[in-house]
């Protein structure tokens, strides 16, 4: 952490309320990626087009995210993608409002048709299957906003090679994670999965992701960070070329 960002502070203040999400979001990107400027967002115009287009009122929660970071790839669309306003959908089952797609078509996060009214509505997730009869929308997150808080957490670890690495994990490196590493205030998820649970962590300006034991995603400010917390959790780290 910088001197001048409190990520931990922010974090928990960003998991409170829609306005500390968009805080939070500004203050990760000016300190871990790059500020967000005027014209980083969707015009206003082109979220009310979609909403013509698709006649329905999209809630505020994602009004307010697209116009804040709907044009920024690198806080939205490393790895997974948002779908820009002109490429919302309904899904063909008339359920939900899709607005995010996994990079190889393997999911879909969507906000349910009956709960747009809420400013803040959860978010679900809906896998791809071969078996289409199997397909259902699962919960993911409690509040739009926070989803948005994890999606630019999350694409920050899917960026910059030089930055980020990834961990096959043992016991013994989910230990040394839990221990050497602080804990960060955000919501285990997908909600409703007691068993499988995907939790974030700050080492000495690092941030990583635990996803339920299987792999550990980090990303550093700088190489030097990232260097070091290879150090600390010693493995067969995927971009580790020392």
């Amino acid at each position: 952490m910088t001197p001048s960002f409190d990520l931990v502070g922010s974090l928990a203040r960003g998991v409170e309320s829609r306005g500390g999400a968009w805080d939070f979001i500004r203050d990760f990107a000016a300190h871990w990626v790059s500020p967000l400027r005027d014209g980083d967002g969707w015009p206003e115009t082109e979220v009310a087009a979609a909403e013509e287009r698709l006649d329905i009122r999209l809630p505020a929660a994602l009004r307010e995210a697209y116009v804040l970071l709907g044009r920024r790839p690198d806080l939205t669309s490393n790895h997974d993608v948002l779908l820009s306003p002109a490429e919302l959908y309904v899904d063909d089952g008339k359920e939900a409002l899709v607005f995010r797609h996994e990079n190889q078509g393997a999911a879909s996060w969507g906000i349910l048709l009956d709960s747009l009214q809420n400013e803040d509505p959860a978010v679900l997730i809906r896998s791809d299957l071969a078996d289409k009869t199997a397909e259902r929308w699962e919960g993911w997150l409690e509040r739009l906003s926070l989803c948005f808080v994890e999606i630019v957490l999350s694409e920050a670890l899917n960026a910059d090679a030089d930055l980020c690495d990834f961990l096959d994990t043992d016991d013994d490196s989910v230990e040394l994670l839990q221990e050497k590493c602080l804990r960060l205030p955000f919501p285990d998820y997908p909600v409703g999965d007691k068993g499988h649970a995907t939790r974030w962590f700050l080492g000495p300006d690092v941030l990583l992701r635990d996803d339920d034991g299987m792999a550990i995603l980090a990303r550093g400010r700088t190489e030097d960070d990232l260097d070091r917390i290879r150090d600390l959790i010693p493995g067969d780290w995927l971009n580790d070329c020392r």
